[in-house]
């Protein structure tokens, strides 16, 4: 298998429960780079109610690499205030650049400092941390990568580290870069949930990744389905309360990371564009028009099939749409394994969701990040690292 083709060619598992099986994973190769990106001081700026910026740039920090790869697929994870990307040699000097531009947009347009860095995965499996990967086959439109083993956390970690850091982070040599943005969309208003509840959930389990060990996800998913039921109830996102906006203030947004170079002048221009095109993008919808592209009538469907809802990059990420009896049976069950030693979690409650698309053909290649609103993933990672310190 050629290294730089080497996640294409990976075989894709077909049912999310089956990433507890060991068996459907590989080694990354050892000449692959880690990049994470992530807001320093995120939640602060969540608690100032500026989370769907967050959400932005960390949908931006993919978008511009993959921009960037082109044809040739790779590995990512959106993690809510930023992203984790895995890639070959080739790609890693040109990723780099569309990083900084992101990094220089990101404080242009929004006063955010966006982190950046790059960990080889030979440096993580030396320190016995494996970077191992499946591909799970989300809809027809999204693929999304799956991985186990500690090594992305462990990047992280040395990324953030005050002394590390400095090592592994991706410097501007005080040049201006670019970056292209095409393909970020965020046109959809807040997704109310169904049922009452928005849960964004985080799990880790105390695992030295053995099968045995690592069964205890199945468990998991298998105990959340019991209490919220199976896909069409977990998936926070819904036909029914999926509506797009007109909002100049929610929608000049995409225009500020995408046209972070333009004059004003140009930006109104572009912002009547895109109003345009979501009003048409709306009737299109509610009429059920078919064209030779696409069938309107069923493309929430094709969004909806394409969200990330839920994911796993050494720990089980999830949103979720229930009530609150059923959130006090998850915590229940989820704090008694807490309190025996097995896992540490996460949670973050809200009414809400929000949704963050990449949208490269709207009857092809698409993914929907889905977060819960008001900081959902920022604040259950809050809420997981005081439980890991107690």
């Amino acid at each position: 298998m050629n290294s730089e083709n080497f996640y294409s060619e990976l075989r894709l598992v077909d049912n999310f429960i089956d990433i507890t099986d060991l068996g459907n994973f590989v080694d990354v190769p050892d000449d692959w780079y880690i990049i994470v990106t992530d807001i320093r001081g995120s939640t602060k700026a969540i608690e100032a109610g500026r989370y769907k910026e967050v959400n932005l740039l960390g949908a931006s920090s993919i978008v511009a690499v993959l921009n960037v790869a082109g044809k040739t697929e790779i590995p990512f994870v959106f993690g809510g205030d930023g992203a984790t990307l895995l890639m070959g040699p080739s790609l890693l000097p040109a990723a780099k650049i569309a990083l900084l531009a992101t990094q220089q947009m990101a404080k242009t347009q929004f006063d955010m400092d966006l982190r950046v860095g790059a960990v080889s995965v030979k440096v993580v499996v030396a320190a016995n941390y494996p970077v191992k990967i499946a591909k799970f086959k989300v809809s027809e439109n999204y693929s999304q990568a799956v991985f186990i083993g500690g090594g992305l956390t462990r990047a992280t970690e040395l990324i953030k580290d005050p002394a590390a850091g400095n090592i592994y982070s991706i410097k501007n040599n005080g040049s201006s870069e670019t970056a292209d943005f095409s393909g970020l969309e965020c046109r959809w208003q807040d997704i109310p949930s169904k049922y009452g509840e928005i849960v964004t959930l985080l799990v880790m389990v105390h695992s030295d990744w053995t099968q045995q060990n690592h069964q205890r996800y199945r468990k998991i998913l298998e105990k959340i389905e019991s209490i919220y039921g199976k896909e069409d109830c977990l998936n926070p996102i819904n036909g029914k309360n999926l509506n797009l906006t007109l909002n100049s203030e929610k929608l000049i947004k995409e225009i500020q990371v995408k046209a972070y170079n333009a004059s004003w002048f140009d930006r109104q221009i572009d912002l009547s564009k895109i109003q345009l095109e979501t009003a048409l993008g709306s009737l299109l919808m509610n009429l059920k028009v078919k064209t030779e592209e696409l069938d309107w009538g069923v493309y929430k469907d094709i969004a909806i099939a394409a969200t990330d809802y839920r994911k796993f990059d050494d720990m089980l990420r999830m949103v979720i749409s229930g009530n609150g009896w059923q959130r006090k049976k998850l915590t229940a069950y989820l704090e008694n394994n807490y309190r025996e030693g097995k896992l540490v979690y996460g949670l973050h409650v809200a009414d809400r969701a929000l949704m963050t698309c990449l949208v490269f053909e709207r009857n092809g290649r698409q993914v929907h990040f889905v977060d819960g609103a008001d900081g959902g993933y920022t604040l259950a990672a809050k809420d997981m690292k005081q439980r890991m310190k107690e």
